[in-house]
């Protein structure tokens, strides 16, 4: 049976370098951070959120992979995550020797550190990220691996990334966040990789996920920004 195709969606050129090199073929879109160089009005029937998170509840430490149920987006309202992506993706996580984190997901306007964790968890997320939430499509799911957490918070310096350059106090920080960030980035796009193929496989899945307008057949069409 014929399905429409997956796009994937990342954020920044990093998380968006990680998905094509795991998953090589596929509607790959690197979309900004929240969202803000996205130029496509037309996603497809289903989109998976792929990249980064902070956690906003304690112990889920660096490197935990998210796979929310659902998604508090930015206005209050709740997206429910297409089970059969969940699964999917619960799945190769879990074939990968991940256990995956099930529990909600919220999707914030800005960074969130500080006690504004707090409040995030309180409305009974584990994580939070700046895209997923302002997803519009049929189907939609996310994988996300935690990079900063309430034990290990960011700085406020981080509100405004070129200022790290003239604030020295800053720069282990930075150190520790080019070290960890390119893993979990990758963490996220290996267990993406793997979902979908697997999706692919399952009966009633993508078949090889459609290709896109202008693509190839096969299961390779364009990527895009």
């Amino acid at each position: 049976m014929d399905t429409p195709e997956i796009t994937v969606i990342a954020a920044t050129r990093l998380e968006v370098w990680a998905v094509r090199r795991a998953l090589r073929c596929g509607r790959i879109i690197e979309a900004g951070v929240g969202l803000r160089r996205l130029r496509v009005t037309d996603l497809g029937e289903a989109v998976v959120s792929c990249g980064l998170a902070g956690a906003v509840r304690p112990g889920l430490p660096t490197g935990s992979v998210v796979i929310p149920k659902r998604v508090l987006r930015i206005d209050g309202e709740w997206l429910t995550c297409d089970p059969a992506l969940v699964d999917a993706l619960v799945g190769a996580a879990r074939q990968l020797g991940l256990e995956p984190e099930l529990g909600a997901m919220g999707t914030a306007p800005a960074l969130v550190r500080g006690s504004a964790r707090e409040a995030w968890a309180e409305r009974g997320c584990a994580a939070v990220d700046m895209e997923t939430g302002l997803l519009t499509a049929p189907r939609i799911a996310a994988v996300r691996v935690v990079l900063d957490t309430p034990e290990r918070d960011l700085s406020e310096v981080w509100r405004r990334p070129a200022s790290v350059f003239v604030r020295p106090d800053s720069w282990r920080e930075a150190l520790w966040l080019l070290r960890e960030a390119p893993h979990c980035a990758a963490r996220a796009a290996a267990v993406v990789a793997a979902g979908l193929r697997s999706y692919a496989r399952a009966p009633g899945g993508a078949g090889g996920m459609a290709p896109a307008a202008g693509g190839r057949r096969g299961g390779r069409f364009s990527n895009q920004r």
